[in-house]
């Protein structure tokens, strides 16, 4: 299995609305994509403000494979929402951070 984490650091007038409206699209993405096993969001509530470096809301997919993964990465819905989220953090791309790991 593969966990595709997503971190962001949305701009300050980016309202909760647009934030919950964004984890919607992803999550129907589920319906779209084969493979695709879990998605879940929040706020990053580590007390450790230090190290969290902004980044102050995340989600996340499970997928079965590295297969499916794949489509998800090459979806144009999937892109089309990648880039409503880039226009909605600070700094661009700099204001997104990506980590995939493999779990059993």
């Amino acid at each position: 299995m593969i966990r595709h984490l997503v971190f962001m650091q949305y701009s300050d007038d980016v309202l909760e609305d647009t934030k919950a409206a964004l984890m919607h699209s992803l999550e129907a993405l589920s319906t779209e994509i084969d493979g695709i096993v879990t998605f879940g969001y929040g706020p990053n509530i580590s007390p450790e403000k230090l190290y969290i470096h902004g980044y102050k809301d995340m989600f996340w997919f499970d997928f079965e494979d590295s297969a499916a993964h794949q489509r998800y990465l090459a979806n144009e819905t999937h892109k089309a929402i990648g880039l409503q989220i880039r226009q909605a953090v600070r700094s661009g791309d700099d204001g997104i951070f990506v980590c995939d790991i493999a779990t059993k």
